[in-house]
């Protein structure tokens, strides 16, 4: 089994998956209007802020018109000293049907949003044809086309994981910073979060697709997300 740590930037070694990053559906239709550099602070200029986990709970939980009831949430969030996670849900009000921890740093994921175009691309690298794709374990993970590392999907939430599950729970989209847990270590800097809505895409048995919805069809940074399983 691979180890479960950051790598150096690999090209992108499976050219279906390489295929699929270059022609992401609207890129041609879409352009972004944000300078290039910011990373985060641009996506978080979309969307409304929450800075006490309670304040606009009840405004964000309620899901804009354009919004269909079924597009999936997408939570990218963690410190700002340490590394990111990615948890994917039905429903904010449950548990998330995906949950992981990438192989990067808070750091370089504001580097990579700087483009306006991010995408971000899971390959199995357990392959079970009993498994829906979203239950695998272990993913080779891709970053704008060049392979960052190793992560593997949690069973179970972290403390920190499921401290920011809990304050988010009635929040539909939005993107700020989260009150710390009271054990938590300052070294890491603060809990930083980006939650929006996202168009899913089922292809096949072993393909998923996960685009953001911009709120209010808001031009501004696009973020693509993709699950592969290899035949």
């Amino acid at each position: 089994m691979p180890s479960v740590h950051s790598s150096p930037c690999y090209p992108m070694e499976n050219p279906a998956l390489a295929s699929l990053l270059r022609h992401t559906t609207g890129e041609s239709k879409r352009s972004s209007k944000f300078s290039s550099g910011g990373g985060l602070l641009k996506m978080f200029k979309l969307f409304p802020m929450l800075t006490s986990g309670c304040k606009m709970v009840a405004l964000l939980g309620r899901p804009r018109k354009m919004l269909k009831d079924s597009a999936t949430t997408g939570t990218i969030f963690g410190y700002r000293k340490g590394r990111v996670s990615l948890a994917i849900q039905e429903d904010t009000r449950q548990m998330p049907i995906f949950l992981i921890e990438l192989p990067m740093l808070a750091s370089a994921l504001n580097k990579e949003m700087a483009s306006d175009i991010m995408r971000i691309a899971l390959e199995s690298e357990t392959k079970s044809s009993k498994k829906k794709l979203m239950e695998e374990f272990v993913w080779a993970v891709y970053c704008n086309g060049r392979k960052v590392g190793y992560s593997i999907r949690r069973k179970q939430m972290s403390d920190d994981e499921l401290h920011v599950m809990q304050h988010l729970r009635g929040v539909s989209m939005g993107a700020g910073v989260l009150p710390t847990a009271s054990d938590h270590k300052d070294s890491d800097g603060e809990m930083t979060y980006m939650r929006a809505r996202f168009e899913r895409v089922v292809g096949s048995k072993d393909s998923e697709s996960l685009y953001m919805i911009n709120p209010d069809g808001a031009q501004g940074p696009e973020l693509s997300i993709f699950f592969v399983r290899p035949h």
